[in-house]
């Protein structure tokens, strides 16, 4: 029988875990589902240490990894991603993002050479394809009963890098704002990317923010500050000198 040691297991609101080891990470995931009560199939994992194999029985490490339950809400959307793939036909591969589930987020990062097809221009077709997976997620959750959640769908860290450059983007139109004195219009973005640029220059000296605009025509106005007042007073949208587009790099 593998040999298994059990060396912590915590409960959570949304889900249960414990770290267990084995001689392969393989048995220590199965171990690990087998104190949890559930099937392998109804686990996620995380790696902590890899195997390591002694020498005439001397030196040898146990695989050791962080198995938890994964909600059936997160199943489901994490199989809706993983069909879609297959049914595609695309060299790439879903999985749900140990770190992100103890503190309440779901995060679903899709690797593979062909993955990038499903970003889109700007990210519009990962946007929808995240909507797709909280929709999907929150109808399971309708019908276990439980708190719907926030499920993020990510492709190679595109997330991370879209939004440093949306940050770089919003530094570069404050300060051309400032110096011409004229106000700069984004081109149309989602919520989350519009509070990017609202956040990177809240604080910054010269310039503010305001959106204008209705669904998916909804942009950002990078305003000059002395100006601001006027515009209140007025109380229309400020007139667009230019409309920038945040081009990837």
């Amino acid at each position: 029988m593998t040999k298994k040691t059990i060396e912590r297991k915590e409960e959570t609101a949304l889900n249960k875990e414990v770290i267990a080891t084995g001689r392969t990470i393989e048995g220590a995931v199965a171990n690990g589902a087998n104190e949890l009560g559930v099937p392998v199939a109804n686990v996620d994992y995380e790696v902590l240490e890899q195997p390591k194999k002694g020498f005439l029985g001397f030196g040898e490490v146990d695989a050791k990894v962080r198995v938890f339950c994964v909600a059936r809400a997160d199943l489901t959307a994490l199989n809706l991603v993983n069909t879609l793939l297959e049914n595609l036909g695309l060299d790439a591969e879903a999985e749900l993002c140990a770190d992100n589930i103890s503190n309440g987020d779901r995060m679903i990062n899709i690797t593979g050479e062909s993955a990038g097809i499903l970003i889109g221009h700007h990210g519009e077709t990962l946007e929808a394809l995240q909507y797709l997976c909280n929709l999907a997620a929150n109808r399971q959750c309708d019908a276990d009963g439980t708190e719907h959640i926030k499920m993020t769908v990510d492709i190679e860290n595109y997330r991370e890098r879209r939004e440093a450059t949306l940050r770089r983007l919003a530094r570069g139109v404050a300060q051309k704002v400032i110096k011409y004195h004229k106000n700069i219009t984004l081109e149309p973005m989602s919520p989350y990317e519009r509070r990017i640029i609202h956040s990177e220059l809240q604080n910054f000296k010269g310039v503010t923010t305001n959106s204008i605009g209705s669904d998916n025509n909804r942009r950002v106005v990078v305003i000059y500050e002395n100006r601001r007042n006027n515009q209140r007073r007025s109380n229309r949208a400020p007139k667009e000198e230019a409309v920038v587009e945040a081009s990837e790099e």
